[in-house]
């Protein structure tokens, strides 16, 4: 089984980010769940949403607490909720993949951490939604830059079946536009040490 954590803010897509993953692992022949996990049900409170996707029936139903793959679509909350689902605790081989604009942010992001034996990716999710005015109140809308360069990163699925998936939850020209954005970072998302 392959556990994710996606972490973000109210308004970055955190919880549309696990559902629209879930749709598309279903869809890839695996199974698959996602659910939410809040505090205060507003715009810009933190937000933590979960992932499982495996071969076989998935009977757990609890948060996640060592996943195999964190996804941070806001970077300060690494250090802000680091007690809930810190970085440190993602699985051996691991991935953490955060939403930076350069190799330095993000390996400033980890210092501090005590972070190792995982790779890193990181890609600049709020450029691609910026650029491709995927906004929202004023708020950048990561949710499928990220999930385009989760795919490309971890490999959990082909690319394809995430189009598909996205195109699902977004008919039409919204649907449109964020494929282009999980294009995007699919082709921009980079490796620290590369």
């Amino acid at each position: 089984m392959i556990e994710l954590v996606f972490q973000g803010r109210g308004g970055h897509g955190a919880v549309m980010a696990a559902e629209v993953l879930a749709i598309a692992a279903y869809d890839a022949g695996m199974y698959s769940q996602a659910f939410p996990f809040f505090g205060g049900e507003r715009r810009g409170a933190p937000v933590r949403s979960f992932v499982r996707i495996d071969s076989s029936p998935i009977v757990l139903h609890s948060q996640i607490y060592k996943p195999d793959i964190l996804v941070v679509l806001d970077s300060e909350l690494m250090h802000i909720a680091k007690n809930e689902v810190p970085a440190g605790n993602i699985k051996p081989n691991g991935l953490l993949l955060l939403n930076e604009d350069s190799k330095e942010d993000a390996e400033k992001d980890l210092e501090g951490l005590g972070i190792s034996g995982i790779k890193v990716a990181f890609v600049d999710a709020t450029k691609i939604a910026t650029d491709l005015n995927l906004v929202v109140a004023g708020w950048p809308v990561i949710n499928t830059a990220m999930l385009g360069a989760l795919v490309k990163a971890s490999a959990i699925l082909p690319f394809e079946k995430l189009v598909a998936a996205i195109r699902q939850y977004w008919p039409g020209e919204v649907g449109e536009k964020n494929v282009e954005a999980a294009k995007k970072g699919y082709e921009l998302v980079s490796f620290l040490g590369d």
